[in-house]
């Protein structure tokens, strides 16, 4: 099979076409046929290296999120050929203590697709058949390769940790991320009213044109003031906090008393300044947002096929094109997910 490797770590330069042997699946496994594969933060930082995930190797190929055709399936994999399928990246090893009790998001032996797994930059994946998902008709693999993650996440921040409620109002930074796009559309099918952040006045004008009723350039405003004013004084209920210490105190001042601030991300970062006679005396709940679990994945598509939400595409790129893909990511430039499509 053709597929995209890194051998080793570096910039865009150091993704490589190779031709690999096609994997076989085990018996509980099935093959997938990639029909398309979309990009993650995670592709870029293994890229540049040290490996982020224990048991991560080189050569690597990266892909987290991935959908496609089942061509093959293992003696005992309970999946029919031709289905068209969703992989949820997240593999947990399903023996562990943990496992057992239902709880395999802390699973020891965690593997993840791409990660410290072989992924789906190629044209081939072996995967457990459990953790395919069946495509409705009418969704498009290429809206179905940009859900996983980003959904996946963002319904974990939202709606498990961050408890998000009909009525209330959520402020979302980092405006035209895929992360920050799927989090406002499950704000708004919730009942919320979403609040969306960004340095960037091109990617707020496109949040505007995606629904999103309210836009703060925290460049140029006083995100805690305008958020205040939003809310005619009372302040926001819950901030998703996915930059980490760029925004940190304004998204504690951003609250209304017991507001929540839940976080999941620290790409500004891994270290922030906390006032905590301010925090505990304005009861401020603060909920670190852990990777979705099994099951929860499964309830989120469940909710995703019929809520009426749909990642935005910012680019398509042929899966040769792999290191174009990973510049135009980096660039900062991208209004949603980048595809790649074998």
């Amino acid at each position: 099979m053709k597929a995209i490797v890194h051998a080793e770590h570096g910039g865009p330069e150091v993704l490589r076409a190779a031709v690999l042997p096609d994997p076989a699946p085990g018996p509980l496994e099935v093959l997938v046929a990639v029909r398309a594969a979309a990009l993650n933060r995670l592709d870029l930082l293994q890229r540049r290296g040290p490996g982020l995930l224990p048991g991560f190797t080189l050569p690597h190929v990266p892909g987290m999120d991935v959908a496609g055709e089942i061509v093959a399936a293992g003696a005992s994999a309970a999946r029919r050929v031709g289905e068209r399928v969703v992989v949820n990246p997240a593999l947990p090893c399903g023996r562990c203590e943990l496992c057992r009790a239902g709880d395999d998001t802390f699973c020891g032996s965690m593997e993840i697709v791409g990660g410290n797994r072989q992924g789906g930059y190629a044209e081939l994946l072996a995967v457990p058949a459990q953790h395919v998902h069946a495509i409705p008709d009418g969704v498009s693999y290429e809206e179905a390769a940009g859900l996983p993650t980003v959904y996946g996440t963002a319904w974990q921040a939202l709606v498990v940790k961050g408890g998000l409620r009909s009525g209330e109002t959520v402020v979302i930074h980092g405006a035209g991320s895929g992360l920050s796009i799927a989090a406002a559309q499950i704000a708004a099918r919730l009942g919320a009213t979403a609040i969306v952040t960004s340095g960037s006045p091109d990617k707020l004008r496109r949040m505007a044109g995606i629904g999103v009723p309210h836009l703060i350039d925290h460049r140029t405003q006083d995100l805690a003031a305008t958020v205040r004013e939003l809310t005619r004084g009372r302040g926001a209920d819950l901030v998703f906090d996915h930059v980490g210490p760029a925004l940190f105190e304004a998204s504690l001042a951003s609250l209304r008393l017991r507001g929540r601030l839940v976080f999941c991300g620290n790409t500004t970062g891994t270290h922030v300044s906390l006032d905590l006679v301010d925090a505990f005396r304005r009861g401020i709940t603060l909920i670190g947002a852990e990777s979705y679990g099994t099951a929860e994945f499964g309830r989120m598509l469940s909710w995703y096929w019929t809520a009426g939400c749909k990642p935005v595409a910012d680019s398509v790129y042929g899966l040769g094109e792999a290191a174009a893909a990973h510049a135009r990511l980096e660039s900062g430039d991208a209004f949603g997910k980048i595809l790649l499509i074998p």
